[in-house]
């Protein structure tokens, strides 16, 4: 993982909850300009702000960090969902997203 890495996932993830720069620094308690710095390399967040970030945008640092979850809330929604489908449609869930993998 590199600093390239952190800013561009930031602005996958700000643009998919459809968040400007400038309301995420807003919202986050920082000058205007905050996460238009972050985003063009000028700085990165400290710890403490790469948390609150991570919150902000609904993740957490695990799934920041796991570039293959292109977008981590609705895999998440997934996740919850199934873990209430009885065992009969759990299957047939599996069995759906295996022949969609294999369509690829």
């Amino acid at each position: 993982m590199t600093a390239d890495f952190v800013r561009e996932r930031i602005t996958q993830l700000r643009i998919q909850k459809n968040i400007s720069e400038y309301k995420m620094s807003y919202d986050l308690g920082h000058s205007r300009g905050y996460i238009n710095n972050v985003s063009s390399g000028k700085v990165l967040p400290s710890m403490n702000e790469f948390f609150s970030i991570c919150d902000y945008l609904g993740v957490t640092p695990v799934e920041f960090f796991s570039p293959e979850l292109s977008n981590p809330e609705a895999t998440k929604q997934i996740v919850k969902d199934i873990e209430h489908l009885k065992e009969d449609d759990l299957l047939l869930v599996q069995a759906m997203i295996k022949r969609l993998l294999n369509e690829k």
